[in-house]
């Protein structure tokens, strides 16, 4: 028998919030506005003080900082890495030896996924498009496989694959864990986001090719004269971009560089790029051989995020020193710094008051806001759960397909990230309530977010730039993928709840 919950004004506004923030992102758009609205509210019903509900805005966005600043510092480092190598061409020739690989469409579409995947795990699909988008794009349509289904190659593997799992940077399960509750690891969410993520992107690439096998050309030259007099259609793209409230495409834009045809790559280069995948080849290895069972020493998510950032750091100093000399170096590298905390904070900084709002629904981090103890503070949205038990279906299927709708539901506005404090929070407090693992069910939450926002069935999200590298319209992207996608994710959810 379930304890009675006493729920008061704190609650009401918490659950208007979570409402009014839901409908926003039904009609895409940008949901910073509503949570920080949301946020006074609710400090205004829990403290009964306009000062109180004022600091609490700003004491939110502060606890989510702190919270998350292990995820903006890496997604910085590795920014300024990939910067770092980028100068070198040390990036360009990681990838250039898999075009000697694509004989075929088939063949193309194989390399194109797998090189587009790992490139992104790494680096995040924003860096990656413009470098496979310039590098091997050419090289698979030459090879006959169409411009339109290159694209969602493309997109399947990096926008939904590589980053609903974001297993490496560990962006998303971070923000997903954090919000579920203390409980919660956020290496146990990477992990089961993991396994999602490769059977929902399996199926989604595998519907793909067959729906595209009849469309594969031989090889020939001419697919890529034709390729090439293609226009992107301008019109369309930008019209959806202005409907949209995210600018991961914009910042995929912004990171675009043409391969230079007789690019003579210099020692520096050829060894950071053999260097760098080798040093990050030997991080994950540590990441997962420790969890198969073997006697190494366990990664947590702390350890393993700084062991990411601080093997970037130092490779990109590396690459720096290679390039600039000692002296040079000294400034250029502090550049590159700057200039990856500028990307990390244009990517992910309207997360914060997004984060803020929702860790009010936990009472650790809704103590922090407030003041007091976290015996004293109460857990809104678990409390909110609780009272609304009677009529939660038990049904385990039910209960994770409802979060993955909600997850889709919160990537319309074409975020993928900005939902994830949401399904996150939810997902901790349901999961007891039905007897499912929270891991499991935010790690499910997270599929939903992320391929739909991501960039796969949204138009408005960072597709565009896919599309506009591809020169292909967007519109017919998403309508290629839809299926796919949708039957990727049910599949997955399936299994994700009757695994774990």
């Amino acid at each position: 028998m379930s304890q009675a919950v006493s729920i008061g004004a704190a609650h009401w506004m918490y659950l208007l919030g979570v409402a009014a923030i839901i409908v926003t992102m039904i009609f895409r758009a940008n949901v910073v506005v509503p949570s920080i609205l949301a946020t006074f509210l609710v400090g205004l019903a829990w403290t009964g003080s306009g000062i109180g509900a004022v600091g609490s805005v700003f004491n939110a966005s502060f606890v989510a900082a702190k919270e998350l600043f292990n995820i903006f510092l890496v997604i910085a480092l590795m920014t300024a890495l990939l910067n770092s190598l980028k100068v070198l061409e040390a990036d360009i020739l990681m990838v250039r030896p898999f075009r000697a690989v694509m004989k075929g469409g088939r063949s193309g579409f194989l390399v194109l996924a797998l090189v587009t995947y790992l490139i992104s795990l790494f680096f995040w699909p924003t860096p990656a498009i413009p470098l496979v988008s310039a590098v091997l794009l050419p090289a698979a349509i030459a090879a006959g496989l169409p411009p339109l289904a290159s694209a969602a190659v493309i997109a399947i593997a990096g926008q939904g694959m590589a980053l609903s799992s974001d297993y490496v940077i560990g962006v998303a399960p971070g923000i997903s864990a954090r919000a579920a509750g203390a409980a919660v690891q956020a290496a146990t969410v990477a992990d089961r986001a993991m396994v999602l993520s490769l059977i929902t992107g399996l199926i989604a690439l595998g519907l793909t090719f067959w729906k595209v096998r009849g469309t594969i050309l031989p090889p020939s030259s001419l697919h890529l004269v034709r390729w090439q007099a293609r226009t992107s259609n301008e019109a369309e793209l930008h019209e959806i971009e202005e409907q949209g409230s995210f600018d991961k495409a914009e910042l995929a834009r912004g990171t675009l560089h043409e391969e230079p045809e007789h690019a003579k790559v210099g020692s520096a280069g050829r060894l950071f790029a053999v260097l760098t995948p080798i040093v990050f080849g030997i991080v994950v290895a540590l990441m997962v051989l420790p969890r198969l069972g073997l006697p190494l020493p366990t990664l947590r998510g702390g350890d393993a995020a700084a062991l990411i950032g601080g093997a970037a750091a130092l490779l990109m100093l590396g690459a720096t020193l290679a390039k600039c000399g000692p002296r040079q170096m000294l400034e250029t590298s502090a550049d590159h710094v700057t200039d990856g905390f500028v990307f990390a904070f244009r990517a992910m900084g309207s997360v914060l008051p997004i984060a803020g709002f929702f860790f009010l629904g936990a009472g650790e981090t809704a103590a922090a806001v407030f003041g007091g103890s976290a015996a004293s503070t109460p857990s809104l949205l678990f409390d909110l759960v609780r009272a609304a038990e009677a009529w939660i279906p038990h049904n385990h299927i039910l209960v994770g397909f409802g979060v993955l709708i909600v997850g889709m539901v919160t990537g319309i506005d074409g975020s993928g990230f900005s939902g994830l404090p949401l399904t996150g929070a939810l997902s901790g407090a349901l999961g007891p309530q039905v007897g499912l693992d929270p891991a499991s069910l935010a790690a499910i939450g997270q599929m939903g977010a992320v391929w739909t926002g991501g960039g796969t069935l949204i138009a408005w999200s960072s597709l565009i730039a896919v599309a506009g590298f591809a020169r292909v319209p967007v519109l017919k992207l998403v309508q290629l993928m839809m299926v796919p996608v949708l039957v990727g994710l049910a599949v997955s959810t399936t299994l994700g709840v009757l695994l774990w």
